[in-house]
């Protein structure tokens, strides 16, 4: 990350958010989740609803369990608290000994509470999240067995996922890596071959994995998926496409702008993980004009909306939990790149907004949205398939481990 001069009220203003999210990860967020998710017998539960009232019956996500294993993982080397590695080993005791196929590879997209698969299919997009996790467990740990699998899963997605003719990576397969009619990732997404979501989650885990695996194909893959999304996925009005067929045509216009925000910071840094001065300067240019895009669905008092469909007249001004975090990590990257004002000081608005919003004070974690009229949303999950401590323990920790290096 370049440096840059910084006042001193804007320092002043990014040690206070590293400070305050200190506390809030570690007297929140991870108590929450290792208190409150974790079943009698070792295992994690599957779901907790909005009023807090825990699932026992619901299916266990190969999603959420590898992104405790990730939050748990960079927790205990962001903070240097071992014992953090206990939830973390949790976590990937679950995927290697259940959600990974032993006969077929990948791993199963969600088990039964009783720990036999329940969806068996392989979407690409989960798998890439449990790369992400085991290679933060080596980096905090050394575990090597956990590098071991992340390097398995790694050959699993380019060796049934990526499409060698025309660029990129298709979205689910059967079990045994066969086609599958219905590739969506959620009940809210197009049935396309292609989506920017799960190239945005491979780019993360491929990132991660280089960060603790040097491999010269793994060093291909990653500059492919950076220029994936310069040249393929990145629209001309800066906001990203969503849904792509094979030949990576796109007939959508969903804006989505949390993941413009997300992806804005995640493409840098894949980019300075890889180390390519040339690549690097491609993406930190269009980094501004992502951020920019983004912006027009921020208010600083009111956080950032969750998408809109322009050619129908369409906006969901819902302001989701995992929203909010990436914007406030948007905002401080750009800043660190730029030393654009505008951008701190919406940093610290956006969590201005979660703070007083998002945070449930009684019970712990965050609440799923706020609704467009101001009323907390508790018909969806605190805690559960989607709802996971990863986007806001990694604002977090992102922010911490930010301001311990301009310091």
């Amino acid at each position: 990350m370049t440096s840059i001069d910084t006042t001193p009220a804007e320092l002043f203003a990014a040690k206070a958010l590293a400070s305050q999210m200190k506390e809030e990860l570690i007297y929140d967020i991870l108590p929450y989740w290792s208190e409150k998710m974790v079943r009698p017998d070792g295992a994690l539960l599957g779901r907790i609803d909005g009023h807090d009232n825990p699932d026992p019956a619901a299916p266990i996500g190969a999603i959420m369990t590898a992104r405790v294993l990730w939050t748990f993982a960079s927790a205990a080397r962001v903070t240097g608290d071992a014992s953090l590695l206990e939830m973390a080993r949790r976590a990937k005791s679950l995927i290697i000994n259940h959600f990974y196929d032993k006969e077929n590879g990948g791993t199963y997209w969600s088990l039964t509470p009783e720990l036999e698969p329940e969806d068996d299919k392989k979407q690409i997009y989960a798998i890439a999240f449990v790369i992400y996790g085991l290679a933060e467990l080596y980096r905090a740990d050394g575990d090597e067995q956990a590098l071991d699998y992340a390097k398995r899963l790694y050959a699993d997605i380019e060796s049934h996922s990526r499409d060698h003719e025309k660029n990129g990576y298709f979205e689910a397969f059967t079990r045994d890596w066969g086609p599958i009619a219905d590739m969506r990732l959620s009940d809210k997404d197009a049935n396309e071959s292609k989506t920017m979501n799960t190239h945005l989650h491979i780019l993360e885990a491929y990132t991660g994995l280089y960060r603790v695996w040097k491999d010269a194909s793994l060093a291909e893959a990653l500059r492919n998926l950076i220029v994936i999304f310069l040249e393929k996925i990145l629209g001309a009005d800066s906001h990203l496409k969503l849904f792509f067929d094979d030949d990576w045509n796109c007939g959508y216009d969903t804006v989505s702008y949390g993941h413009d925000i997300e992806a804005s910071w995640l493409l840098y840094e894949a980019a300075e993980v890889l180390g390519e001065e040339d690549l690097l300067r491609r993406v930190r240019e269009s980094v501004p004009g992502i951020v920019d895009a983004a912006s027009e669905g921020f208010d600083p008092e009111k956080g950032m909306i969750y998408e809109k469909h322009p050619l129908r007249n369409i906006v969901d001004a819902d302001r989701h939990w995992w929203v909010q975090a990436e914007s406030v990590v948007g905002y401080f990257n750009l800043w660190q790149l730029s030393g654009r004002q505008d951008c701190i000081e919406n940093a610290v608005m956006a969590w201005e907004f979660i703070k007083n919003n998002l945070i449930d004070k009684s019970c712990g974690e965050w609440f799923w949205s706020i609704r467009e009229d101001g009323s907390i949303n508790r018909d969806d999950d605190k805690a559960g398939f989607w709802k996971c401590p990863y986007h806001n323990g990694r604002m977090c920790m992102e922010i911490i481990e930010r301001v311990n290096n301009l310091v």
